[in-house]
């Protein structure tokens, strides 16, 4: 039986569930992806891709769905080192042209993290006409999803498809990092009250990134976390140390709560480390998990 989006339940896990499915099949190539979106999740799906950025505009006669993907190899995170942490402050902007006129809205002080915002505006074009025109051909919710990296996309395309009024019903991200600082955080709050539904593996370090310091970070994230809870895995059964709990560790060695190299090196060898945990293979089980112990 093919599931369903429930529009009318906020946060419920089985649309977690659904985007879950549609984030893991975005990592298909365009030849490969619309038979399973439409056997799996009943979805007309199709890929638009332009340079490092993709995104899966799925749709049925109920729903429209945007799953943004996290990077090309959805195995690796290798390349966003300096995005998340070494130029973390200096990717801390305001942004600029027509992109920057719809963030202009978050209001004065807001600032975003300009590799994500350079994500966007790569594929913005092409998304907007998909979007605009499913909207216009019968206006459906549209649900924006992503994981990694493509959860960043996905929130700040919903905050720029509201500026364009194409209404977005709820967003769901998986493992995302944060995308701005905290004056932008409460525009997203303020915009999308009840709408944002962020599921974090608290084994998963990339939620608590990008950042220079592991005390004061400028960086913080949207409210509404769906925690997913630790699960032992070391032989003699002890569960592993939260994210939260190995980055506080870790400050202790910072200097004034800066990062310099050398320990930017060891949070991002425990990043890697952990990797496992970040996948959307594994957000998928965790889910599936949650599900079955409410039932």
């Amino acid at each position: 039986m093919i599931p369903q989006l429930y529009g009318d339940a906020p946060g419920d896990l089985r649309n977690a569930s659904f985007l879950a499915v549609a984030c893991e099949l975005a990592y298909l190539d365009g030849t490969k992806g619309p038979e399973p979106y439409l056997a799996q999740l009943g979805l007309e799906a199709r890929l638009i891709s332009v340079d490092n950025t993709q995104v899966y505009i799925g749709e049925n006669e109920t729903s429209i769905v945007a799953a943004f993907r996290g990077s090309e190899a959805p195995d690796t995170i290798d390349g966003f080192k300096d995005w998340l942490l070494t130029n973390a402050n200096n990717f801390l902007i305001l942004p600029e042209g027509r992109i920057g006129t719809d963030f202009a809205a978050a209001g004065v002080g807001a600032r975003f993290h300009r590799g994500f915002m350079s994500a966007l505006a790569d594929i913005w074009e092409p998304l907007y006409t998909a979007l605009d025109g499913a909207m216009k051909k019968s206006e459906r919710p549209l649900w924006i999803t992503g994981h990694s990296l493509g959860g960043a996309i996905a929130l700040l395309a919903a905050w720029r498809l509201q500026q364009q009024f194409v209404p977005v019903h709820e967003v769901y991200t998986f493992g995302a990092p944060m995308i701005g600082n905290e004056l932008a955080a409460q525009a997203f709050q303020k915009e999308f009250p009840g709408k944002i539904f962020r599921f974090v593996d608290d084994l998963d370090v990339v939620p608590l990134l990008p950042t220079v310091s592991l005390i004061a970070n400028t960086y913080t994230h949207c409210l509404a976390e769906q925690l997913l809870g630790a699960v032992a895995t070391d032989p003699d059964g002890t569960p592993d140390t939260p994210a939260g709990a190995l980055l506080k560790t870790l400050s202790s060695r910072a200097i004034d709560g800066m990062m310099n190299l050398s320990l930017m090196d060891e949070v991002w060898s425990c990043l890697k480390d952990r990797i496992a945990h970040h996948m959307m293979t594994n957000y998928q089980a965790r889910i599936g998990e949650k599900r079955n112990a409410s039932v």
